[in-house]
Formats: C-alpha cells, sequence, structure tokens
C-alpha cells in the first residue's frame, strides 16, 4: 500500500535560498498559486459583462457573493459588510484549498496547519487591532460581563481571557483536522482496493468493496470541504462582530 502520508508531504519545485532562509517555490505554494488564479479568473470571467439576466457563471458568482454577504450580515448585522471582502477572500482560500484537494496527485494545502493557523492568526488579529481602534480600553470589557458579582469575575474573567486566546487554535485545528483525516481515510481506501487487484480475479471483485466506500467517502469529503469553509468563515465574521458589539 502506498503511504497515506506522502500526499502531505512538502517538496520544493523551484529551489531557492537566501542565506539561511529557505524561500523554495513548493507544491503546497503552486496549489495557493493555482487556486488564487482560478479563483480570480473565474470572478473575473462571471462579472465582466453584468448582464441583467445573469449566465450560468456570473449566476454562480452572484450565489457565492450573496452566501458571504448573507452571513454577514446575519451574525455581524449591517455594519459587518465592512468585513465583507476580508471573510470572502477567507472563504475563497479555505474553499478553493479544500476542492482543488480533492483532485487527484493535487496538494491540500489546508491540510497543514502552517496554512490554517496563519488565517486563523489573521482574524485574531484584527479583531484585537480593530477592537482597540473602535472602542479603547472598554474593548477589554468583552472579557468582563455585565451583571456579573465581582466574586464570580474572578473566575470568569480568566476564563473569557483563555477562551479569547484560544481562538485561533481551535478555528486553525479544526480546519486542518477535518481535511488530513479526510484525505487519509480516502488514501487509506484506496490503498485496500488496490492491494486486493493485485491478488488476482477474485481480489478483483472483492476490492470494488472498499472501492465503493471510497466513491462514498470522496462524495463526504466533497461535503465535508464546503462545510469547513463555511465554518471557517462563519467563526471569523462573529468573531469579527467583538470589533461591532460590545455588552455594556
Amino acid at each position: 500500500m502506498a503511504d497515506p502520508i506522502h500526499q502531505f508531504q512538502i517538496f520544493p519545485i523551484i529551489p531557492l535560498y537566501v542565506g539561511d532562509m529557505d524561500l523554495s517555490f513548493t507544491n503546497s505554494s503552486l496549489w495557493m498559486t493555482i487556486a488564487a488564479v482560478t479563483s480570480c479568473t473565474f470572478l473575473i470571467l462571471a462579472t465582466q459583462k453584468k448582464a441583467l439576466v445573469p449566465g450560468r457563471m456570473q449566476a454562480f458568482a452572484e450565489i457565492l457573493y450573496e452566501f458571504v454577504a448573507s452571513m454577514i450580515r446575519e451574525n455581524t448585522g449591517a455594519e459587518g459588510r465592512r468585513y465583507f471582502p476580508v471573510i470572502f477572500t477567507i472563504f475563497m482560500i479555505v474553499l478553493m484549498g479544500n476542492v482543488l484537494g480533492l483532485i487527484p496527485y493535487s496538494f491540500t494545502y489546508t491540510s497543514h496547519i502552517i496554512v490554517t493557523g496563519v488565517l486563523a492568526l489573521l482574524i485574531f488579529a484584527m479583531v484585537t487591532v480593530l477592537g482597540f481602534v473602535n472602542h479603547g480600553t472598554h474593548f477589554l470589557s468583552l472579557f468582563s460581563p455585565p451583571g456579573v458579582p465581582f466574586a464570580l469575575k474572578l473566575f470568569i474573567v480568566p476564563i473569557e481571557v483563555l477562551s479569547f486566546i484560544i481562538r485561533p487554535v481551535t478555528l486553525s485545528v479544526r480546519l486542518f483536522a477535518n481535511m488530513l483525516a479526510g484525505h487519509l481515510m480516502l488514501k487509506v481506501f484506496a490503498g485496500f482496493s488496490t492491494m486486493l487487484a493485485a491478488v488476482g480475479f477474485g481480489g478483483v471483485l472483492a476490492g470494488f468493496v472498499p472501492m465503493i466506500f471510497n466513491v462514498a467517502l470522496y462524495a463526504l469529503e466533497l461535503l465535508v470541504a464546503l462545510m469547513q469553509a463555511y465554518i471557517f468563515a462563519i467563526l471569523s465574521s462573529i468573531y469579527l462582530k467583538d470589533t461591532l458589539d460590545l455588552h455594556h
């Protein structure tokens, strides 16, 4: 059976070293570039005509736009529209990484904690900076719910601070773990089919069983890829809401 971990290995395509720094263009960089070019090209081509009666491409682009816009509107209110470019960009980055990773011989850059971690830290940094910019030191009241007795605040404030700090951890690990586990399962069941097929005619017939499971897993993984992009975007918008509304 082929090594199921091999699909997650990063290797240089164009080696580039500056002193002790490795700035090589890797397979991960390649698929990030493909994701960026594909999504930008699609959105540009889909919206260039701005037809009153949209075609298929424009209709799909409008569905994506309205999907993210309504998600932000429902979770942050009308004022949250200012964050639409950020949330939409993050949604497309995660969505393209998840979906393109299902193509055979591709690379799933969202299966690496360094990628999901950077995206989560970006949201965390934005929430922290914009919170202080918009509310000043009053932003710290986020950790002290109103109406709570002082004695309870001694316990609640540390819990609120801890829950705020671990947001980027939970946000990044959730996406990374789901992509990693799903692709490992696909590879393992595909390996079972290959091993059984190598046995002979009886093995070929038996190989259909894990192959059927693999098809079902592939469909499930596609659903998970879409759901994880949605979850990452909606949690990001909920976290950014803290920069707009604070309890008083």
